[in-house]
């Protein structure tokens, strides 16, 4: 089907650090002409006039459950919350049910995708401690990484093989993207607690569980092994201070063969938060104490951490409240409102307008070599995102997307949100109503 074409008019474009209030032309799904104006016919106008244009956000972290968990959540369902809140692009995790850690597997995620998705979407193949083959047969540019669960987390994914780690890192040829939390460290320290409390562990304990320490032990063992093998490595989630060491911020983005990701949640609460959130935030790796959240930021905006994305993790509110420690799963719904939590740092002051571009959308392109995306330069898939700073919203179930319906900003107040949002040149959300008839793209990847 032939896609419209569209003409936005009169926003201030935000693009490759600078603003610039102009009109965008978009023309069988690709950013066709980029000009201070343009006198031209287009099936349909956009005035975003006061509002910013901003490039769609690409998110390299969300887990999405489907096949098998799908009580939780669907690639489609989170696919819509996701454009709503202005992320035109996702890369989702193999920790499903079945995992994804055979190429038949994979390709069926593919194919729901394909069905089902209203953003664009790429989805990870998994690694075991027994399916390197597998892994091997994976195509570099067709897929956006291998996920190692170097720690456990939900689903039972972990590679703790030392003679695993050194094939997989020696031999992948494509981005090795890790979850990094030292499992040993996890079992001592949760035996260590549950002697104190039993089952009924108060979920404050869960920073010291799944401590700092394992999380450098893990993270420092996946730098030595990329740095041995020249792979290239990408580590998610970085949750603690004593990790921005390990990380380079002397070289361009581009040269760098060992990249770090933050998430908004990481960059938002801190373990005070358990006293009123409690199982709500409770993530892997863990919300730990504000001297680590308040060394996260800096590090993004001096480049040691490279990437800002969601770890989007959604259980249900049953699942979540379970006194049961062991039985409350970790992981945050956050993917429809990842944009709207760092809008509100660049409100406060904290980070730029340009940087939040920058690390949301710039840079994951970069990261990932993602073909034609990231940008809002001519000759680009047209994904774009119409942001309007001035409309005050509240976080509410009734505006929640999300399958399980809930979220732990319930209550927060924002000023701006997105109006519209844009996917490979369709006009996916607008009005606060998703177009279920848009379909996203496959990503590709330049290797």
């Amino acid at each position: 089907m032939a896609r419209q074409s569209i003409l936005i008019k009169g926003g201030t474009i935000v693009n490759r650090g600078e603003r610039r209030v102009g009109d965008l032309l978009i023309e069988d799904g690709f950013i066709t002409r980029v000009e201070d104006s343009l006198n031209v016919r287009a099936d349909r106008e956009i005035n975003a006039e006061g509002c910013y244009v901003l490039p769609g956000v690409i998110d390299d972290q969300v887990h999405f459950r489907e096949p098998g968990l799908t009580h939780k959540a669907t690639i489609g369902s989170e696919a819509r919350a996701a454009v709503a809140g202005g992320t035109t692009s996702f890369m989702e995790m193999p920790n499903t049910k079945p995992a994804a850690l055979t190429q038949l597997l994979l390709d069926e995620k593919y194919r729901i995708g394909g069905a089902t998705s209203v953003a664009n979407y790429s989805f990870y193949m998994g690694a075991s401690n027994d399916n390197l083959d597998e892994a091997l047969r994976t195509d570099p540019e067709q897929v956006c990484g291998l996920k190692i669960f170097m720690g456990s987390s939900t689903g039972n994914m972990l590679v703790d093989s030392e003679r695993t780690l050194d094939a997989l890192f020696s031999r992948i040829p494509l981005l090795i993207a890790t979850h990094c939390e030292d499992e040993a460290t996890i079992r001592h320290n949760a035996a260590e607690a549950r002697e104190k409390y039993g089952v009924e562990i108060p979920v404050r304990e869960h920073p010291n569980i799944r401590s700092a320490a394992g999380c450098l032990k893990s993270s420092s063992l996946a730098v030595e092994l990329a740095t041995r093998h020249n792979a290239r490595l990408h580590i998610l989630h970085i949750s603690t201070a004593d990790e921005v060491g390990l990380f380079r911020n002397d070289i361009p983005l581009e040269q760098k063969r060992i990249t770090a990701e933050v998430c908004v949640h990481h960059l938002t609460f801190n373990a005070d938060d358990y006293a009123r959130l409690g199982n709500r935030i409770k993530c892997n790796p863990a919300i730990k104490e504000e001297h680590h959240r308040a060394a996260l930021l800096p590090a993004l905006l001096d480049d040691h951490f490279d990437v800002v994305a969601t770890d989007h993790a959604p259980h249900t509110a049953a699942e979540k409240a379970q006194a049961d420690y062991f039985k409350a799963p970790g992981g945050l719904p956050l993917v429809q409102h990842s944009l709207d939590l760092m809008m509100r740092l660049e409100q406060q002051g904290k980070i730029s307008l340009e940087r939040v571009v920058e690390k949301m959308c710039h840079a994951p392109a970069i990261c990932f070599q993602v073909d034609r995306r990231g940008f809002l330069d001519e000759g680009m898939w047209a994904d774009v995102v119409i942001y309007d700073p001035q409309t005050e919203w509240t976080v509410r179930p009734e505006n929640i997307l999300y399958h399980v319906g809930w979220s732990p900003l319930e209550g927060m107040n924002f000023r701006g949100r997105v109006r519209e949002t844009i996917v490979s040149g369709q006009l996916a959300y607008a009005d606060g109503r998703v177009n279920d008839t848009v379909r996203g793209e496959r990503l590709a990847f330049r290797r």
